[in-house]
């Protein structure tokens, strides 16, 4: 029979992991001693839990936040896709291949589609529509709205 047993190290290191992956959610690019220094432990061991967390998938990538703002991609549109279930896979990944798609999420209903996309105005956001959307017998209902305001924005993910 397999006994679990509480470990205070086991929680610190719960601790620790998640206060270093807050960290570097907010510039991946910190080096080891620096996370080091803020954690109050040894470069060695900085290092090691980075290494660790890529090991075991918890972190995926170090990636670039990018403001689309600055490169002209103005207008931020989410759209939800009702989808005839057979085809749900197959218009997931064309449009998932849209370079206007920079998030697309199949969801719980197995009929569903959350999408985001970025485009620089209203007529390119159109011309997408029109191309991979409108008139198409296996997307059976479309609702779109446009980004008002951000409020609060998670840049590189969720804070743990």
């Amino acid at each position: 029979m397999l006994a679990l047993h509480h470990n205070a190290n086991h929680d610190a290191m719960n601790k620790l992991d998640s206060a270093l992956l807050n960290l570097l959610l907010k510039d991946g690019r910190m080096s080891y001693a620096d996370l080091a220094r803020k954690l109050d432990i040894s470069r060695a061991h900085a290092r090691a839990r980075v290494q660790q967390l890529v090991a075991d998938g918890v972190i995926e990538q170090f990636t670039a936040v990018i403001n689309p703002a600055k490169l002209g991609k103005v207008l931020s549109t989410f759209i939800d896709l009702q989808v005839a279930p057979h085809a749900l896979e197959q218009v997931a990944e064309e449009l998932a291949g849209c370079h206007e798609v920079i998030n697309l999420y199949i969801m719980s209903d197995l009929r569903s589609l959350h999408i985001h996309t970025l485009t620089d105005s209203q007529a390119t956001f159109d011309s997408f529509a029109r191309h991979y959307l409108l008139g198409r017998k296996e997307i059976l209902s479309i609702n779109c709205t446009t980004l008002l305001t951000r409020v609060k924005h998670g840049r590189g993910g969720a804070r743990l």
